[in-house]
């Protein structure tokens, strides 16, 4: 099988967030695709395979379990069909365990549409202020657990209690506040134990839950976001009627094989 390694939401190796992208011809058994995974030992791989009608299934693994929804691995198989594959139309459309997203190039950016999940407020879990040091402005619940802090260097300070994390009824947690830089809309960092990622470096999928947050909070539908971590990632971020567009760029860091 070919193998492709892409760091997602940056234009520059060594940055933005790692994944593993592997296009198929047939599907192995889930237990072999999650011994890949494992191996690769990345936030994410990739898989797909191309349809009679020229769209693709796609699966996302951690290195321990299926997930329902990835965004870099998404924007880094989108990035290998355009640049590797030599994908001719200006749209992909997946079909996944969330839908069907599609993303399209436009110059050096890919947009993917992906459904929108904005939070519902929910007291503080008890766990929580202990598990990140901090007590939340405002919590909130969908895919992931959204915590409000006050500002970007308490998203910068947090050094989360794993273990207390991994407790939380939720794939992940998101920490955010207000960007300090003016061209920056907002921060965040999202922290998913209990799917084997401790901190991921860039998280589309969070932003499914991130945009439609700050969109209602500060009247715009268009949004920049940051994944404050330590590579970093940069996203634009559309609010529309159910829907979120997440945009970012992409670099090729590896191509290979491997053998089973």
């Amino acid at each position: 099988m070919r193998i492709f390694q892409v760091d997602a939401f940056t234009d520059t190796v060594f940055k933005g967030n790692p994944a593993a992208v592997i296009p198929l011809q047939e599907w192995p058994d889930d237990r072999t695709l999650q011994q890949i995974a494992a191996e690769n030992n990345l936030s994410e791989t990739a898989y797909f395979s191309e349809n009679e009608d020229g769209s693709f299934q796609l699966r996302w693994f951690t290195p321990e379990t299926e997930v329902d929804l990835c965004g870099h691995a998404t924007l880094a198989s989108a990035h290998i069909l355009f640049e590797q594959l030599n994908h001719q139309k200006k749209e992909i459309t997946f079909h996944t365990k969330s839908g069907k997203l599609t993303v399209q190039k436009r110059d050096d950016m890919y947009i993917m549409d992906f459904p929108s999940n904005p939070p519902k407020p929910v007291p503080v879990p008890k766990l929580l202020p202990e598990a990140i040091g901090i007590i939340p402005i405002y919590t909130g619940v969908n895919i992931d657990m959204l915590v409000l802090v006050q500002s970007e260097q308490d998203v910068r300070d947090i050094k989360p209690d794993m273990p207390l994390l991994k407790k939380m009824e939720v794939r992940g947690v998101i920490v955010t506040a207000p960007a300090d830089e003016p061209q920056t809309d907002f921060v965040s960092r999202f922290f998913a134990p209990a799917v084997g990622v401790p901190e991921d470096p860039v998280t589309g999928s969070a932003h499914t839950v991130l945009t439609p947050f700050w969109a209602k909070r500060l009247g715009k539908n268009e949004l920049r976001g940051m994944q404050i971590s330590t590579r970093g990632g940069d996203l634009i971020c559309i609010q529309k009627e159910g829907r979120v567009e997440i945009g970012g760029k992409a670099v090729t860091y590896m191509a290979g094989e491997i053998t089973i």
